[in-house]
């Protein structure tokens, strides 16, 4: 079932959709001019977003910043004189990283080079090959079974020397210097759930956050060939994603009109994680996932020694949906209205974390309540429910749990555990703190 969005409150979406768009037709990939022209396009919507060239050969942790990529054209043209495939009409039709070729094959020369999906007849596959020098052509199988015996004439016209990976960063201050920090990959050709979705909604949400008369937190928002990209970030600045980081989002496939879904943090039980189960919970099609169905950047920023207190935020997760890694991912598979609601879940989010408040107890121990007039005179076999209360309030102001979260956990209303906390901050038993930074 298809959730129900507002025709009327789609401008978002219908923005975002458009953005798309403008975006479709440039040959993204980890390196080269596709993704340079991409990042021409969002400058024009984000002012202050960086552009940064990291040279091949550098090194980013275990990893080594690759020679730079870029493709030009490529076609198939089969026995008849037919172009059976045109890098023109779709740029999922060439393998990722192929090498340059100019050749003439038979059949069964060419069988290897070529790439179909048995499963999904009708569809072009995406496939890569980063750091290992092949090249190939993609297909749909349907059309694939109809190859017949002869010369094929195959051409890609791409080129692979030293250059320099691109990524881009936009920092929104806020009245903190603690971060919330969101990350989405921009580094697929022509899909759109699982590349231009996260770009889209990411550009929204910084106009939006740019948009507010005052934000409590700074908003670091980075977008990052996928993998290589978050690694060579990182390697750059840890220190102070570390130093800084209270909170972070990784945003990928969140704009078909599938399901709201979650994927929490690597040890999980963070703030972010249970306001994002709060408001995934609150969709029509929530889904939960756990840190072991990793599969984008997340594994990165949440790896061990890294240690970012980051979730991921998705609509249909990736790898869960037919269209997935195709063709048949296109600007039909997301809409407006998939796209307002991965933005309205990223939105709900943020807006709850902007707003919560955390406290700290600023005794060691639990504190002596009867010499303050909050515990009984006498204490007999049970405790009141006011007095319980308190101490699970004091117990759980640790910096990590907001009081919406104490609410929740406690199974009280909220005005509950707001008449509490006033009433201990009155006897100078919490303090006020920011959200704790990691575990």
């Amino acid at each position: 079932m298809k959730e129900e969005i507002d025709v009327a409150n789609l401008a978002e979406g219908r923005f975002m959709h458009s953005l798309a768009q403008e975006l479709w037709n440039f040959p993204r990939s980890l390196t080269g001019d596709g993704v340079r022209a991409t990042f021409d396009v969002l400058m024009n919507y984000l002012p202050g977003l960086t552009i940064h060239e990291v040279p091949s050969g550098t090194a980013a942790f275990d990893w080594t910043v690759p020679d730079e990529w870029n493709i030009r054209d490529a076609y198939l043209v089969g026995p008849d004189g037919t172009r059976i495939i045109d890098f023109k009409n779709s740029n999922i039709h060439v393998v990722g990283y192929s090498d340059a070729i100019d050749v003439r094959l038979s059949l069964d020369e060419l069988q290897p080079h070529l790439h179909s999906d048995p499963e999904h007849r009708s569809v072009i596959p995406y496939v890569t090959s980063y750091y290992n020098r092949v090249w190939g052509l993609c297909l749909p199988q349907d059309v694939r079974d109809q190859l017949q015996p002869g010369e094929y004439h195959a051409v890609i016209d791409s080129s692979l020397d030293p250059g320099s990976l691109t990524y881009g960063e936009l920092v929104i201050p806020g009245d903190s210097t603690d971060e919330v920090f969101i990350s989405t990959y921009i580094c697929h050709p022509s899909l759109a759930n699982n590349e231009l979705s996260g770009p889209v909604v990411s550009v929204a949400l910084a106009r939006w956050l740019m948009s507010l008369p005052a934000r409590k937190f700074t908003y670091r928002f980075v977008f990052v060939p996928e993998t290589i990209g978050a690694i060579t970030y990182l390697s750059r600045n840890l220190a102070h994603l570390k130093a800084n980081v209270v909170a972070g989002y990784q945003l990928t496939c969140i704009g078909d009109e599938g399901d709201y879904s979650y994927m929490e943090s690597r040890l999980g039980g963070l703030p972010i994680d249970r306001i994002a189960r709060r408001a995934v919970l609150g969709t029509p099609q929530p889904a939960i996932y756990s840190y072991l169905d990793r599969g984008s950047d997340e594994r990165h920023y949440c790896s061990p020694g890294v240690d970012l207190p980051l979730i991921s935020l998705m609509r249909t997760k990736y790898g869960s949906y037919p269209q997935y890694h195709s063709s048949a991912d296109d600007l039909t598979f997301v809409t407006p209205a998939g796209l307002q609601g991965g933005f309205n879940l990223v939105q709900s989010c943020i807006s709850e974390f902007e707003s919560s408040i955390y406290y700290r107890t600023t005794v060691f121990a639990e504190p002596q309540l009867g010499k303050r007039g909050l515990y009984h005179a006498m204490h007999g076999r049970t405790v009141s429910d006011v007095i319980l209360l308190r101490t699970n309030v004091l117990a759980y102001a640790d910096g990590h749990h907001s009081l919406q979260d104490m609410a929740e956990l406690f199974e009280r209303p909220f005005e509950d555990i707001q008449a509490v906390v006033a009433e201990l901050l009155e006897h100078g038993l919490l303090e006020e703190v920011p959200p704790m930074k990691g575990y």
